[in-house]
């Protein structure tokens, strides 16, 4: 199928392998890290070690995440997209065939690595094989794979994990990967390089700092601060109230599933124009803030459960107008750059929200650090609505 076909009906085969690939990132990470506390339990490592081994797949996607995207530029989105793939079966192929668990580590480096080459690139490829009216549909659709990813990752994870260990994790891995690879070679179509203006670190330093990137960038690295503090602190909060793993593990699939049932929707109302871009990520971080609220303040599993709901809800609706926007004001040539600086500004969300409201609760407590969270929340709504009022240079989304 040639691209003028696909761009006409973006819902067909060709979409399907690129919301693959944001599950296999998904559920990459999160299989791992949800069983990495008993594997360095097995291997009598520290929790230093465990740090640092949740700590290596963000860290790889942080620093190569924007080399990706320029290179998806250069050379086509589509040979970066199956190079990364490959690239994550080989590293999860890698680890079962050496046998050692030591190398863990290391193959979720090359994990990481190989994510933010494929991440970015399919990325930009479902806003290449879209025309700009559907975008905040086929960005929801994209969202709710990987909401999917991160629901099943840490169920799927732990059951293989049981039935054989980390060797049959990783070989699962590794053919998800290939699978999709394949999928993509058969069904995503070449997509041409377009001709480039010549920019200077000045040009891309002003585009990286404009109004149209940080808004969405900032909103969505706010989803990501909300979503990896109800994963992390609402079980700990329902412990507290004496909830067992299996009431708060219900939570949080209720929190990621709200989100996946929430982003298609918000994309196609965003497409109908009922939505607009900089309302809906105000709004939808309002609701992340007042979702983290209620965790601190209403006990039990009441307040847990609305806390996840409300939480899906926010980040749901952030996330596929986000992305959404981030096509609509790119230049079209730079497409993947854009994509992998903005997934730059989601990981460091998801690991600066954890990391805020832990050291505030080490140094206070618990609801005081989820409090500070919902405040930076509610206070990133507002100056994403003053940017656009302000210095806002974008279309009138």
């Amino acid at each position: 199928m040639n691209l003028a076909a696909v761009r006409a009906n973006p819902t067909r085969a060709p979409m399907l392998p690129l919301y693959a690939a944001g599950f296999v990132t998904a559920f990459g990470a999160h299989s791992i890290a949800a069983s990495l506390a008993g594997y360095t339990e097995t291997e009598h490592a520290s929790l230093l070690a465990l740090g640092l081994l949740l700590a290596v797949y963000d860290g790889a996607e942080v620093l190569l995440k924007p080399v990706f995207g320029a290179l998806a530029d250069r050379v086509g989105a589509r040979p970066v997209l199956l190079g990364g793939l490959a690239a994550f079966a080989l590293a999860s192929g890698a680890f079962v065939l050496a046998g050692n668990p030591g190398l863990v580590g290391l193959a979720r480096f090359g994990q990481g690595a190989a994510a933010a080459a494929f991440s970015p690139a399919a990325g930009a490829l479902v806003a290449r094989l879209t025309p700009a009216t559907g975008h905040g549909r086929v960005f929801g659709s994209y969202g709710a794979w990987k909401g999917l990813g991160y629901t099943l990752g840490p169920l799927l994870g732990g059951v293989l994990v049981a039935v054989d260990g980390y060797s049959l994790l990783f070989i699962a891995l590794a053919v998800l990967a290939a699978v999709v690879a394949i999928w993509a070679a058969l069904a995503v179509p070449a997509v041409p390089v377009l001709p480039k203006t010549r920019q200077t670190v000045l040009d891309l330093a002003r585009r990286l700092t404009s109004g149209p990137f940080l808004r969405p960038t900032a909103a969505l690295a706010g989803a990501t601060a909300a979503l990896a503090v109800g994963v992390g602190f609402l079980p700990a909060l329902g412990a507290r109230h004496g909830l067992g793993p299996l009431v708060t593990g219900l939570v949080v699939s209720l929190l990621a599933a709200t989100a996946a049932l929430v982003q298609p929707r918000a994309g196609r109302a965003r497409d109908a124009g009922w939505l607009r871009d900089s309302t809906g990520m105000a709004v939808g971080l309002l609701l992340a803030a007042v979702g983290i609220a209620l965790g601190a303040v209403v006990s039990g599993i009441v307040g847990i459960a609305l806390a996840a709901l409300v939480i899906g809800t926010g980040t749901g609706l952030i996330t596929p107008l986000g992305f959404a926007h981030l096509a609509s004001a790119s230049p079209p040539e730079r497409l993947g750059q854009t994509m992998g600086a903005a997934e730059v500004g989601r990981e460091l969300g998801d690991a600066g929200g954890p990391l805020l409201v832990g050291a505030i609760a080490a140094a206070a407590t618990l609801g005081t650090g989820l409090l500070t969270l919902a405040a930076v929340l509610t206070v990133l709504a507002l100056s994403i609505t003053l940017l656009r009022t302000v210095v806002g240079r974008a279309p009138a989304r």
